[in-house]
């Protein structure tokens, strides 16, 4: 889930995220968590120090009340909006340059503020945008023009049941295929991007419900699937022909927000709120059958996350911790505090992203963006500025080309957070 909620970069390899890599441009971010759904970026070139006053604001553009963040793609900007006075359910196309506006799509529907309105980040490949709305109506629009090509109806069609505070799932994008989790009468479905045909479907016998947290990619035991987290577990399946491979009993409690993160080819991270703490699971193969069982687990007395999924960066996780809530956490990989930003800084629920060596850090009640160094020994604080004003600053950021976008309740902004025309991907 985007507010209520990783793949070092030298794991880019696994489990098929080259084809993820090569469904975007060298500088997109054209999904939930960037290309890979690491919250890593490759670009280089970026400040490590900025001018007085912050980095350049370069435009800033009203939103509803919410946390929907944005997808960005080969110079636009693409969110998910509502406008209250018409009772639009909106997707909004802006340049990344200057914040035009190039399009909108509109569609009546109803929906009172629930601890805000909007939630979930679009996925978007240059040719298609996929959009998963707050009551679970799933849209696939042209991405030139915002046209709807389909829909589908989840709760009519798989019987879905829309979670507390709405829905706060964003869908997976691959090179020919979108997948999401409807529960309801399908655990998961992959649908062809252009027709919205299914590809496959993961039955449910269980009847296990749609959750805040989102699809991830993994390579586990030599096998690409998708990791999912219901309130009753984490699971893998298949993503050849979306068999339902394995699943761990675990219970949360009212909500899962950060989603399932492979730290490596076996191994499996699981954090969530509401007491429910974090979970170390190894999945292991014996032919054609799985099986997962525990490495440890943290009560949340120790640690857990309960809005955002951690990333992992040269062998240790790192997210900011429920346990007096808001300090930003380095562990290593058994479950150990190596250092936290206690006496530092604060982040409340603050998001977070890798970029460069460098941690983006904001502060989920302030709104004050905070630059870090990226290492396993200490907290290093760099830089900070303050971006954003607003309440509830808790929706993920965006990177491309040098430019960071980000909002609070009721405003996005992009700042300029390299030097023009010199951020650059590795080759």
């Amino acid at each position: 889930m985007v507010w209520m909620r990783s793949w070092r970069c030298g794991l880019a390899a696994l489990c098929g995220l080259a084809v993820l890599v090569e469904a975007a441009a060298a500088q997109d971010w054209p999904q939930f968590r960037g290309p890979n759904r690491d919250a890593v970026s490759q670009e280089t070139g970026l400040l490590r120090a900025w001018p007085e006053g912050g980095p350049s604001v370069l435009w800033t553009v009203e939103v509803c009340e919410g946390y929907a963040a944005a997808a960005i793609h080969d110079g636009r900007v693409y969110f998910n909006d509502y406008d209250r006075e018409a009772s639009e359910w909106l997707v909004r196309c802006v340049a990344l340059a200057d914040g035009r506006e190039l399009w909108r799509f509109k569609e009546n529907r109803r929906i009172r503020p629930n601890h805000g309105i909007t939630r979930t980040v679009p996925a978007v490949d240059g040719k298609y945008v996929f959009s998963l709305d707050p009551k679970s109506v799933f849209h696939c629009l042209d991405a030139e023009t915002g046209t709807q090509l389909w829909r589908k109806n989840l709760v009519k069609e798989y019987g879905t049941r829309i979670p507390p505070w709405y829905v706060g799932q964003c869908p997976l994008i691959e090179p020919e295929r979108v997948i999401i989790a409807p529960a309801g009468d399908a655990l998961l479905v992959a649908f062809e991007k252009a027709t919205g045909n299914e590809i496959w479907r993961t039955p449910n016998p269980e009847k296990w419900l749609m959750t805040h947290a989102s699809i991830m990619p993994a390579e586990l035991c030599g096998v690409k699937q998708y990791l999912y987290c219901t309130l009753k577990g984490p699971l893998g399946v298949s993503a050849d022909d979306g068999k339902l491979l394995w699943h761990f009993p675990w219970k949360f409690n009212v909500a899962v927000a950060p989603s399932p993160l492979a730290v490596d080819d076996e191994r499996v991270f699981l954090t969530a709120g509401y007491d429910a703490g974090s979970l170390m699971i190894r999945v292991k193969r014996d032919g054609g059958t799985f099986a997962a069982e525990r490495v440890f687990d943290l009560p949340t007395q120790e640690w857990n996350s309960e809005v955002h999924t951690p990333i992992v960066y040269e062998g240790h996780l790192f997210a900011i911790g429920k346990k007096k809530r808001g300090l930003f956490t380095c562990l290593d990989l058994e479950g150990n505090i190596v250092w936290t930003s206690a006496g530092q800084a604060s982040f409340g629920l603050g998001s977070f992203l890798l970029a460069d060596g460098m941690f983006y850090i904001l502060e989920g009640k302030t709104g004050m963006l905070r630059l870090l160094e990226a290492n396993t020994t200490e907290y290093r604080d760099l830089v900070s500025a303050q971006v954003l004003s607003g309440h509830d600053v808790w929706a993920p950021m965006a990177l491309s080309n040098g430019k960071l976008v980000l909002r609070d309740m009721t405003k996005m902004v992009c700042i300029e957070v390299g030097t023009p025309g010199t951020a650059q991907r590795p080759e």
